[in-house]
Order: structure tokens, then C-alpha cells, then sequence
């Protein structure tokens, strides 16, 4: 056989490799799409020495099963026959998009019901968590915006900075309203992995709000994931970065709105990517403005789930820059046994953030993982089925460290987060978590870094 056609037929299969794992990796939907359900319950909330669900620490005006998620996206918008919007699909949109969604706690007609399934443990008895109703408040214009030269550099022309500014100006009056109405002044942010459509990031922000008590102003930022056929994988990873503009246009204006003093963060498998992207951006840009950047971004908490990185990727890009310096803490969960991350490292040949454990944290690359206590790795003992990717809302353990996290803004090995030590940096989470030895109260004031 020609030496020619051996290098074509060798590239034929090359690619037909990548082309079978991007299929598996899509059969399997990254992220389990079963988010339109309620959680099992917290271990937290269930174990006989455990805490009661904090109901009465839930503001009036959201004791209730028919509850507002606000929104970001930039999803292409689906309109019905009416012409009245229906949701959102797979398309990108240079169009950035605010609004509300009304998620129904499905049966569930009470509060006391709600907070009695919240406390059952009863896995059969699971809710579903319907989004019934969708409004957008605000529409920006399409980015980029169009820019003259003036004073020697480009910038947005008056009348689109004007426009985008107006939207902008909806955003902070909407959220300021709702934060004022319920006394709160934190935000918790959903970012939303692969494979997941609208209603999946609802959805899933829906169950951690409600579990970490409704004590703050929950807001999901859905990118354009949910791509299909072969090539899924890649190109829902390219429609991360086609948002990475948009979610740091989102962090700044939530930043900017004065009732808001800590946004908290959630990011799923490829959802870190475009998270941390956009937030290592930011961080620099404050720098570079002599500002500190966790003042002027308000970020607390970052939680990092079966996130879907590049490890060397992560030492240069964020450890490199200093990144824990933005966040009050920060918390990656990881499952060595994560079989999507596993895919992922195949197809890229490196290993992912969400998928390490102890055992190589004696490599060079694991060591700079963990510069100093704001930075922990929690390793999940996961039992059961499955894939072993979206274990972060499907495991009780880890639902009640995201909560305990939350609520009491403790480091791990505190008498709040009495996870078991493995090496410096990383934590052991067994299945029992949190098992018999919280204090009693749990929701002491606890003065923030």
C-alpha cells in the first residue's frame, strides 16, 4: 500500500476515534438531564441528629412553591404562534437577554408541604420542579456594538452605549426591587454544564436555592449547550466561549447593583470553563485598575462541580494569576470515578479538575492546585450508578457541604464542615456526610473575609 494512503487511512481512524468518544460522551448527556425534579434530600436535613430545614429564617414574601428564578442568556429565543415567548434553544445569540421564570414545585400546593417533602427523605416521592411561566424584562442590543474613534480611541457610539445602558439600568432596578422586598443582599449564580437546555439550569438552581435556605437572589446564566450530533461535545465548548463576553457583562452589572453585597457562584462541568474564563478576566481588569478584586466584583463563595478543565490549563491560567484572591473561598468537588470527566480526558489526552484526588497531589501539577486554605478539593466517595457527573445535586453528602458552605461561609474542617482531612488541600466526603456531629445551631453570624 502506498506510504499516501497508509497516512490517510491512519487519519481516517484518528478521527474516527474522536468522532466515537464525542458520540459516547453524547449518548451519555454529560450532565444527567434530570434536573426538572427536586433534589433528594440533604443528608443535613434527614439524619435523626440533623438540622430541621431553616423555614422560619426563609423571608415571608419566598415562603411559597410557585417561586421566581431570574435569568441571563444568551440562547436564541423561541417564539410561538402567538409570536409570544416559549423558551429558548441551542443557538447563540449576540443578544444578551434578563428576565424571570416561574418555577412550580409540582404537587405541592403549600409551603408546609414543601418544607415537610424538603425534610422527608423520601427519594419516591420527589417533586417535579415545573417552570410555568417566562418574561424577559430586558433585552441588550447585539455585541459588539457598533464604535467610532474618539479622543484618539474606539469606543461604543453614544447612541448604542446609550441603548445598552438602558437595559442594563432594567437590570439593576429589577434585582435591587427584589433584593430591597426581601431583605436579602446576597446572589446565588447557576452556571449550567454540557448537554443541558434552558429548564435544565432553572431547574437546578431551583433545587440548591431552595436547600441553602432561600437567603438570598437566585440568577442562572444559561449559555447556548445542547448541541447535537456528533461533534456535540466541541461544540458546546465553543459556545462557551462565544458567552464568555456576556457572562463577564453579567457579573459587572451585578456587581454595580448597591443592595447586593456577596454574589455566590455555582459552575457545573463546562460551565467552569466559561465561568473562570470570564471571572480570571475580571480579575485582572481590577487589578489592573488598582482595585481589589473581590471588592469590586462582591464574589464570596466559588463552587467548582465535576468541573471539566484541563488541569495544566488551570495551574497557568488561574493559579498563575492568583485567582483564589478574587473569592472568599473557594470549593471543587471532584470524583476520580467521574466517567463523563473520564471521557473528557480521553478525548483531550489531559486530565480534568473535576476527576483528581489525593493520590496525585504528589505531582508537580496538583501541588500549586492548592496555594493556600481559600482553595479546597473535596473528594466525593460516590456509591451508585450512573455516570458519577451530576452527583453534586444527586448525592445527598455533597448537597449538604454546598449547603453548610452557603450558610455558614466556613472553610472545611471547621465544627461546620466536618469533612475528614486526606493531605493539605484535600478533603475526604463520604456518603454519611454530615453525619452526627454539627452543632447544634447552624445559623450563627459569622463574619465574613
Amino acid at each position: 500500500m502506498p506510504r499516501a494512503a497508509r497516512t490517510v487511512i491512519a487519519r481516517w481512524f484518528t478521527k474516527a476515534r474522536a468522532f466515537g468518544l464525542a458520540v459516547l460522551v453524547t449518548a451519555c448527556g454529560t450532565p444527567d438531564s434530570t434536573t426538572q425534579t427536586l433534589a433528594p434530600t440533604p443528608n443535613l436535613y434527614t439524619l435523626d441528629t440533623g438540622e430541621p430545614y431553616p423555614a422560619e429564617n426563609v423571608p415571608k414574601g419566598l415562603r411559597r412553591t410557585l417561586t421566581e428564578i431570574l435569568y441571563v442568556t444568551d440562547r436564541d429565543p423561541l417564539k410561538g404562534a402567538d409570536g409570544e415567548l416559549s423558551g429558548y434553544g441551542t443557538g447563540r445569540s449576540r443578544s444578551m437577554a434578563f428576565g424571570v421564570s416561574l418555577v412550580e414545585y409540582g404537587a405541592l400546593k403549600s409551603w408546609a408541604e414543601l418544607v415537610a417533602q424538603t425534610q422527608s427523605g423520601n427519594s419516591k416521592a420527589l417533586t417535579r420542579l415545573d417552570p410555568v411561566y417566562m418574561e424577559e424584562f430586558a433585552r441588550f442590543p447585539e455585541t459588539p456594538l457598533p464604535v467610532g474613534r474618539s479622543g484618539g480611541r474606539l469606543q461604543a457610539t453614544p447612541e448604542a452605549a446609550a441603548a445598552y445602558t438602558a437595559r442594563a439600568d432594567v437590570m439593576r432596578s429589577e434585582l435591587g426591587a427584589r433584593m430591597r422586598n426581601h431583605g436579602l443582599n446576597r446572589v446565588l449564580v447557576y452556571i449550567h454544564g454540557f448537554n443541558n437546555d434552558f429548564d435544565d439550569g432553572v431547574g437546578t438552581l431551583a433545587n440548591i436555592w431552595h436547600y441553602a435556605g432561600r437567603r438570598s437572589l437566585p440568577v442562572a446564566y444559561s449559555w447556548p449547550a445542547g448541541n447535537e450530533g456528533l461533534l456535540a461535545y466541541f461544540r458546546d465548548s465553543e459556545a462557551g466561549d462565544f458567552s464568555v463576553f456576556h457572562v463577564k457583562e453579567f457579573l459587572r452589572t451585578l456587581a454595580s447593583v448597591p443592595e447586593v453585597d456577596r454574589i455566590d457562584i455555582v459552575a457545573h462541568s463546562r460551565g467552569t470553563a466559561v465561568m473562570t474564563d470570564a471571572l480570571r478576566e475580571l480579575i485582572i481588569e481590577a487589578r489592573a485598575q488598582g482595585k481589589n478584586p473581590s471588592v469590586a466584583l462582591k464574589t464570596g463563595i466559588l463552587v467548582l462541580a465535576a468541573a471539566d478543565l484541563d488541569v495544566g490549563v488551570v495551574q497557568q491560567r488561574l493559579v498563575a494569576e492568583r485567582f483564589a484572591d478574587g473569592f472568599e473561598q473557594i470549593n471543587i468537588y471532584a470524583n476520580p470515578d467521574d466517567r463523563a470527566l473520564n471521557l473528557s480526558r480521553i478525548i483531550g489526552k489531559v486530565g480534568r479538575l473535576g476527576s483528581i484526588d489525593e493520590s496525585v497531589q504528589g505531582s508537580e501539577q496538583f501541588v500549586a492546585m492548592v496555594p493556600n486554605e481559600k482553595v479546597n478539593v473535596i473528594v466525593v466517595d460516590q456509591e451508585g450508578g450512573g455516570l458519577g457527573h451530576a452527583y453534586f445535586r444527586e448525592n445527598p453528602a455533597v448537597m449538604s457541604d454546598i449547603v453548610l458552605a452557603l450558610r455558614t461561609r466556613h472553610l472545611p474542617g471547621t465544627q461546620y464542615r466536618p469533612l475528614d482531612p486526606i493531605t493539605s488541600g484535600f478533603w475526604a466526603l463520604h456518603p454519611n456526610y454530615p453525619a452526627e456531629i454539627l452543632p447544634d445551631m447552624l445559623d450563627q453570624p459569622v463574619t465574613e473575609r
